[in-house]
């Protein structure tokens, strides 16, 4: 199976303390403008260390001058002291993506008081002025992911799904479009909404339950590859329910990240279909804004010259970057980001 290529940095950011923001990556010493400090939200997935490689190649190139990189860990205190430290050491911008979305407003507040421009990645806050969110559509993933299943079900059955946090516009974006989709279209499915704050020992428990009451279940949703696929299929596999796709009493998988695990699942036929998260362009254009943000730049809502479209939200600007379908009959396209990474 594909994996990852574990960097120096990478290892370094899952030890990071709050305490010890400097002494573990380097410095870059790239465009001027200003140091930007840049929050990694999490390192316990493949997707967010994808996005980290892509980051430190980014960071590497000169696109910015980093201050080092931070690590939150998932945790919203966590991420207020980081972009604090950042602040202490003169940041003049700051790429983040918050976890929880309600609760970062005050932090944006004060760093628009500082007059230090916000770029969001993959989350959108609730409130609080960003420069810009970059960023793809995630009530898409959910519409997405409900068609697919509603037309391999052929409207009928009985699906898991694996929400993740709530409290994340992304969770809630995911989760409310798959359930209107559902609604809507499918209303001969059956859909059991598991909430599990992005957490794959959750997930696993909750499946595991779920499928204890109902031996019907015949389809599964998951919102976080990076986060679901390993403890998902690992318990299939425990109840001799993980079936090759195409078999009688194969379980119709579809998850969201695009991640190399997933793709490789897909042509194992262990699970059918994944909407890839552009974790390259997520690093690609957090740091291209934030450049455009110590330069001065602005910009208005329309297409893009980079295949996307930028929309006006309440708190600023959200660069809404393509997330295409992933099935076995693209599963090899190159254009893929998870077909681009190394492989060992």
């Amino acid at each position: 199976m594909t994996r990852l290529r574990t960097t120096g940095t990478a290892a370094c950011a899952v030890l990071l303390a709050v305490a010890a923001l400097t002494g573990c990556n380097r410095e870059s010493n790239g465009a001027g403008g200003g140091k930007v400090g840049i929050d990694m939200p999490r390192t316990d997935t493949d997707f967010w260390n994808s996005y980290q490689q892509y980051l430190e190649k980014g960071i590497d190139k000169g696109t910015v001058s980093a201050l080092p990189l931070s690590n939150s860990q998932n945790d919203i205190g966590k991420l207020v002291a980081n972009v604090q430290a950042f602040t202490d050491q003169g940041a003049k911008a700051v790429i983040m993506a918050p976890q929880d979305t309600g609760a970062i407003t005050s932090t944006l507040e004060q760093l628009e008081e500082k007059k230090i421009p916000v770029i969001s990645v993959d989350t959108r806050p609730d409130s609080g002025k960003v420069y810009m969110v970059v960023r793809a559509d995630n009530r898409a993933y959910g519409t997405k992911a409900c068609e697919y299943l509603g037309e391999k079900l052929g409207g009928k059955g009985r699906i898991a799904e694996l929400q993740g946090d709530l409290s994340s516009i992304n969770g809630r974006d995911r989760s409310q479009a798959f359930a209107s989709c559902m609604k809507k279209k499918y209303p001969g499915i059956k859909v059991h909404e598991l909430p599990t704050d992005w957490k794959g020992d959750v997930a696993s428990a909750k499946l595991q339950s779920l499928l204890a009451q109902h031996k019907d279940v015949n389809g599964i949703y998951m919102q976080a590859g990076g986060a679901f696929l390993q403890p998902t299929l690992a318990l299939l596999e425990q109840k001799r329910l993980l079936k090759p796709a195409g078999s009688a009493k194969h379980i119709t998988i579809i998850s969201n990240d695009g991640i190399p695990e997933e793709l490789d699942a897909i042509r194992s036929g262990k699970i059918d279909a994944t909407l890839s998260q552009p974790a390259d362009l997520y690093a690609q254009w957090a740091l291209n804004y934030a450049k455009a943000a110590l330069d001065g730049k602005t910009f208005k809502p329309g297409p893009t010259d980079h295949g996307s479209n930028i929309v006006k939200i309440e708190n600023g600007l959200e660069d809404q970057l393509p997330a295409p379908l992933v099935t076995k009959e693209n599963v090899d396209d190159k254009k893929l980001w998870a077909n681009q990474l190394e492989k060992k």
